[in-house]
C-alpha cells in the first residue's frame, strides 16, 4: 500500500512537474538561423474554419484583411463546415477583397472542412485559424521566417488568453503553463500538439490529413514521421477570450480529449520509442500520463484513507488532499469565491481532470466525436 501511495504521487506529479525538468536536462536542438527578410517570401494560404459564425465572421474578416503580407502571395480561404446560417453569404460578400469561400460538401467536422480547403489552396505554407482567434498584423511575416529552417515542418502560435472581465482565470494560468511547456518541447523533439486555433505547416506535411484526428496533433505527428519538427514561437500569438458558458467549455474539453485519445488509437506508432525516439517519450509524458492523472488522484485518496491510521505522515497527506478538495467544492458552490486565485486554480485543475476521466470512459464505451461546434466566447 505504501508503494502504491508513493507511486501515485509520482505519477500525478510526473506530467506536470517532473517531465518539464527532464526536458530541461536534455540538450537544446540546434536550429538554423531565421532570416530577417532577405529570403524570398513564401506563398501562404490562410485557412479559417467556420461553422455558423454569422455573429463573429465579419470581425474575423476585418482582422484578417489587416494582415500585413504581400497581397499577391496571400490567399484567404474560409472553410465552411456546412454552415446553415448566414456565414457563407457574409463571406461571399468579401469576394472582391480576395476572400474565397470553400464549403464542405458534407458536414463531417472541422478537419474535413479543412481538408476541403487544403485541396483547393495554392500556398506552399498553409496557415490554419479559427474565427474566435485574433491575429496581429505582422504575424504571417514573422511566422513565414521560421520555415527558412529546413527541419521545421510546422509552426504553432502561442496563445494569449484574455478573460471577459480582464481578470486572470484558471485557464489563463493553465495556458501560460502550456506555452512554457511547448517552448521546452520545441527546443527538443518538437511539439506533440500545436495550438489548434492558429498554426502553420508545409503543404507536404498536410498531405496525410486524418479527418478523424485533431489537426493540431495530426500535424505534429506528420512532422515527426517525416523527420521534421513542429515548433512554438513566442513572437507569433493568437489572441482569444474565455467562453461565455462554462458548461459549453466543459463539453469542449470532453470533445478535445476524446479526439486526442482517438488520434493516439489511430496512430499507435507514436507510442513506439524505437521508431519515434524522443518524440514518443514526449507523447507518453505530455499526453498518456496526463490522461492518467485523475485515476491516480483517486487511487492516492483511497490509499491515504487506508494508511492514515498507520503513521502521521499519511494522515497529513490525507488532510492536505481533503483541504484541496474543500477548495474545489467551495469554488463549485460559489462563483464569487471561485474568482479567488487560491480557489480558481484547484477548481480548474479538477474540472480538467474530471473531463479527462469522463472522456476516457466515453471513449471506452465507443463514443467518438466527429462534428464540431465552436465554443461561444
Amino acid at each position: 500500500m505504501k508503494t502504491i501511495f508513493f507511486l501515485s504521487i509520482l505519477l500525478c506529479a510526473f506530467s506536470y512537474f517532473i517531465y518539464p525538468l527532464i526536458l530541461m536536462s536534455i540538450p537544446v536542438r540546434k536550429s538554423a538561423n531565421v532570416s530577417q527578410g532577405n529570403k524570398e517570401l513564401k506563398r501562404i494560404s490562410l485557412i479559417i474554419t467556420a461553422h455558423n459564425e454569422e455573429a463573429r465572421i465579419q470581425e474575423k474578416l476585418a482582422n484578417t484583411l489587416e494582415i500585413d503580407y504581400p497581397i499577391e502571395l496571400l490567399e484567404i480561404v474560409i472553410a465552411s463546415d456546412c454552415s446553415t446560417d448566414k456565414t457563407d453569404e457574409i463571406v461571399a460578400s468579401y469576394s472582391q477583397q480576395g476572400v474565397r469561400l470553400v464549403r464542405a460538401d458534407e458536414r463531417k467536422g472541422k478537419e474535413y472542412a479543412q481538408l476541403c480547403a487544403i485541396r483547393e489552396a495554392s500556398g506552399n505554407i498553409l496557415v490554419f485559424s479559427d474565427v474566435a482567434t485574433q491575429i496581429e498584423p505582422n504575424a504571417l511575416n514573422l511566422l513565414a521566417r521560421y520555415f527558412d529552417d529546413p527541419l521545421v515542418g510546422a509552426v504553432s502560435s502561442e496563445d494569449r488568453f484574455v478573460s471577459q472581465d480582464g481578470s486572470i482565470a484558471g485557464e489563463g494560468a493553465y495556458v501560460k503553463y502550456e506555452m512554457w511547456l511547448r517552448r521546452l518541447e520545441s527546443q527538443r523533439a518538437g511539439l506533440v500538439g500545436l495550438s489548434g486555433s492558429f498554426f502553420a505547416a508545409r503543404r507536404e506535411v498536410c498531405e496525410a490529413w486524418d479527418i478523424a484526428s485533431p489537426s493540431d496533433f495530426n500535424t505534429a505527428l506528420n512532422c515527426a514521421k517525416q523527420g521534421l519538427i513542429a515548433i512554438s514561437v513566442p513572437d507569433v500569438v493568437g489572441i482569444y477570450s474565455d467562453v461565455k458558458d462554462p458548461d459549453l467549455e466543459y463539453r469542449r474539453k470532453l470533445r478535445t480529449i476524446i479526439r486526442g485519445i482517438t488520434a493516439i488509437s489511430r496512430h499507435p506508432v507514436v507510442l513506439n520509442p524505437f521508431k519515434m525516439g524522443l518524440f514518443s517519450f514526449q507523447v507518453w509524458s505530455h499526453k498518456i500520463l496526463r490522461w492518467s492523472v485523475p485515476w491516480f488522484m483517486a487511487l492516492l485518496l483511497l490509499v491515504s484513507l487506508v494508511l492514515c491510521v498507520q503513521h502521521w505522515f499519511f494522515g497529513v497527506a490525507l488532510l492536505a488532499q481533503l483541504g484541496f478538495y474543500v477548495l474545489v467544492i467551495t469554488g463549485y458552490l460559489s462563483s464569487e469565491l471561485r474568482a479567488l486565485t487560491i480557489i480558481k486554480i484547484p477548481y480548474f485543475f479538477v474540472q480538467v481532470n474530471l473531463a479527462i476521466a469522463s472522456a476516457t470512459v466515453m471513449f471506452l464505451r465507443g463514443e467518438r466525436m466527429t462534428t464540431w461546434t465552436p465554443s461561444k466566447r
